[in-house]
């Protein structure tokens, strides 16, 4: 059972990288710091999409239009975060 929750912890953890790596990614589009013509940039821009974007469009929905400002990593963010804490000091204790 330990071994279910340290796979889920670290699922987790490399969905919370994968967000933060869209967010950044985002921006350096945004600001046209990386070349949007590359196919390289444009493959890996896809896949951060195509990955974060089921968990994040659901969010978008039920916020507020915030004048181009998205906040919608941030809440994921800190629901990832509760979810993992919950694991761990919840969950796992009581499975040992």
């Amino acid at each position: 059972m330990i071994a279910l929750i340290q796979t889920i912890i670290l699922a987790l953890d490399i969905y919370w990288w994968l967000i933060i790596l869209s967010a950044i990614f985002s921006w350096l589009y945004a600001f046209n710091v990386v070349n949007p013509r590359n196919q390289f940039v444009g493959t890996i821009g896809n896949f951060l999409y195509k990955v974060t974007e089921p968990a994040l469009r659901p969010i978008r929905r039920l916020l507020p239009d915030l004048g181009g400002i998205d906040i919608s990593p941030i809440i994921l963010l800190l629901l990832i975060f509760f979810l993992r804490q919950f694991i761990i000091t919840t969950i796992a204790p009581a499975l040992i």
